[in-house]
């Protein structure tokens, strides 16, 4: 099974709205996205970390330019997958 349907599984959801988040590489970096009265939000999540689900960010979606991600929430999420990198370290330490 791969981690995408794990994710989908995960949330009882479709393949539309759970999927590897772009321009992270992979499927180890996924986003939930759902629609609640005519407003997006996000969850974006890692499971890159063996045995770990790290949660990185939450939050709606208020971008005007298509669907594409903010960048201010992109580089939120890149600097917390750094937090989570070294917080994996240290706890298979």
């Amino acid at each position: 099974m791969s981690l995408l349907n794990v994710c989908c599984a995960t949330f009882n959801c479709g393949s539309n709205l759970c999927r590897p988040l772009k321009g992270f590489g992979g499927a180890k970096t996924l986003e939930v996205v759902d629609d609640h009265q005519g407003d997006t939000y996000r969850a974006v999540y890692t499971v890159k970390f063996e045995g770990y689900v790290f949660v990185l960010h939450c939050f709606q979606k208020k971008s005007k330019k298509g669907i594409a991600t903010p960048k201010p929430d992109m580089d939120k999420v890149r600097a917390r997958l750094k937090d989570a990198e070294l917080l994996h370290q240290e706890l298979t330490r």
